[in-house]
């Protein structure tokens, strides 16, 4: 597929890790990219060194990388819009900029998380509040992707679902280079869940870590949170085949194993005996996870599918219980089989 790079116009939303990581790689594309940064220090540094010093430190970005404080600049007349905000922020962007989009615009949300109030996805949320936008030009890009590796060029495998497979593979074709491969998925419920619950499970996972309860313990959580991610899905009327694939199991083990995981730094230190409120204020990037266990916990009582890790993590976060507790209510369920259970 040619993709005109000289004349397609790119804004992207978002200057932390991730967003940052994304339009640089789309600038190595050889895209022209106005990246809206909210931080005026760091449009500054971009702008006059390069680098983005305070999310993505160590990384010199691309000259045709156009850092602005303007959000209109970045998203007005533009064919392709990447939203990379924090999901709690997502419906407040989508609010500031739904004016300034064009109705031919595609969007793309690389956000992974489920709304508090309402536990609606990113895309569900875009919809709602960029209602002039076809529902075909309405995108998620998902999959096992630290933004510190992205930004090393180390070999990265992603997905991205529309449910209109044209527009998919036209996305495909602007993100992927010799070292981003861009695999394409029509079920886009599938993609945005399995990235927002894969969160969940890798605080989980850095509980137990931080608990020093072996690595048997690990994949045991990782292969049972795989379950719930599925029975959520289940509910919500995703593919299951798509909780075998980047954006489900791929991800998951990414961000319950891997040390660059905001999520796991959060359970491992919860693990260790450091309270949630402490851990936090410690953080300058967001771990999704904490806010969409809330999501997660609410949505699966009100959809009476059941989700025990899930639980227990939003028992710890939220209702202040001792890890270990959890870890014995969870080992202690009544037994069953272990197929659809």
């Amino acid at each position: 597929m040619d993709i005109d790079k000289k004349n397609t116009k790119i804004g992207v939303v978002g200057a932390g890790s991730w967003g940052t990581a994304l339009a640089n790689l789309l600038s190595v594309n050889g895209f022209d990219i106005d990246l809206w940064v909210y931080e005026t220090e760091v449009c500054e540094q971009i702008k006059n060194e390069r680098e983005n010093k305070v999310f993505l430190p160590g990384f010199t970005l691309e000259k045709n990388l156009y850092p602005t404080n303007d959000v209109e600049k970045a998203v007005k007349d533009k064919d392709i819009i990447l939203l990379v905000v924090p999901s709690h922020l997502m419906r407040e962007t989508c609010n500031t900029i739904s004016k300034m989009v064009s109705k031919e615009s595609i969007i793309i949300t690389a956000s992974k998380g489920i709304e508090n109030v309402t536990h609606l996805t990113m895309i569900d949320i875009i919809r709602e509040t960029i209602s002039h936008i076809p529902e075909k030009n309405l995108c998620a890009l998902s999959g096992p992707s630290f933004a510190k590796e992205v930004a090393q060029k180390l070999p990265t495998v992603v997905t991205v679902a529309s449910k209109d497979i044209d527009v998919a593979e036209h996305i495909q074709h602007v993100f992927a280079n010799p070292y981003f491969r861009v695999y394409t998925n029509d079920d886009t419920v599938g993609v945005e869940l399995g990235g927002a619950i894969k969160n969940v499970i890798a605080i989980a996972a850095g509980i137990t870590d931080g608990l020093g309860l072996g690595l048997n313990t690990r994949a045991a959580l990782i292969t049972r949170g795989l379950v719930e991610m599925k029975r959520l899905g289940d509910a919500l009327g995703a593919n299951p085949h798509t909780f075998a694939g980047l954006s489900g199991v791929g991800d998951l083990l990414l961000t319950c194993t891997g040390s660059l995981s905001r999520n796991h730094t959060v359970g491992l230190k919860l693990g260790s005996g450091k309270k949630l409120k402490e851990i936090l204020s410690e953080m300058r990037m967001v771990a999704e996870g904490v806010k969409t266990t809330k999501s997660v916990y609410n949505l699966s009582r009100k959809l009476g599918v059941e989700l025990p890790i899930c639980e227990e993590i939003y028992n710890i976060l939220y209702d202040d219980e001792d890890p270990k507790v959890s870890v014995q209510r969870l080992m202690t369920r009544a037994l069953n089989t272990e197929i659809y259970s």
